[in-house]
């Protein structure tokens, strides 16, 4: 199970951690991503870290967001800066037992999903 947490309303430019909790199976072995579905639009990979450290942006966060993962915790972090209001959407974790980031973009195969948590950015 994964369970994201974090979300809230925030000025543009704020800042907010969200936080992916998981049990139930190997953390460790684990790709780990947040995907953000805005109303109206697609789901779309944000950022992934992988068991080796590797990681993953997607160009519209680069820069803003950083990820980080603790397996002692069991969890993944997703720091986000300077937010802007294009930002605003529902963040989901998700996890898969592979080690190629280049899966980050891609929501289908996924093993195992968060409920999402509401990212809102004023202007």
């Amino acid at each position: 199970q994964l369970q994201a947490s974090g979300g809230g309303l925030v000025q543009s430019g704020g800042s907010l951690r969200l936080s992916c909790a998981a049990s139930g199976f190997k953390f460790d072995d684990y790709l780990i991503v947040w995907f953000r579905q805005a109303p109206g639009k697609e789901r779309e990979g944000v950022s992934c870290v992988n068991s080796g450290g590797s990681t993953y942006f997607a160009d519209s966060v680069k820069g803003r967001f950083t990820i980080s993962r603790d397996n002692t915790k069991k969890t993944v972090y997703l720091e986000m800066n300077n937010l802007k209001p294009e930002d605003t959407a529902v963040y989901y974790c998700a996890a898969k037992n592979v080690y190629g980031i280049a899966w980050c973009q891609y929501s289908y195969g996924m093993e195992y999903w968060g409920e999402g948590t509401l990212v809102t950015v004023s202007s």
